[in-house]
């Protein structure tokens, strides 16, 4: 049986490891010619509101990495139920 707050429990943990990321792993860094062409791809104002879009995706993606392989690690080696 499921508990019924896992999917909260992802979701916070997923956030939470997206922190942890924040403070751990370094951004990708782009040349000036590739931020303003996603500027004008994108329409955005100026290159702080890319550089804000592309730190939110960024950390978020590796947050999630981060979740389901320490999930797939602990119900793969270390999970009690079998």
């Amino acid at each position: 049986m499921k508990h019924p707050l896992e999917t909260l429990m992802s979701a916070a943990g997923i956030l939470l490891l997206a922190f942890l990321s924040c403070l751990l792993l370094p951004v990708p860094v782009m040349t000036l010619t590739l931020a303003k062409k996603l500027i004008e791809t994108f329409h955005l104002l100026d290159l702080s509101q890319l550089y804000t879009i592309v730190f939110c995706v960024w950390f978020l993606a590796l947050g999630c990495l981060e979740y389901f392989l320490i999930r797939f690690v602990w119900r793969r080696w270390f999970s009690i139920e079998r």
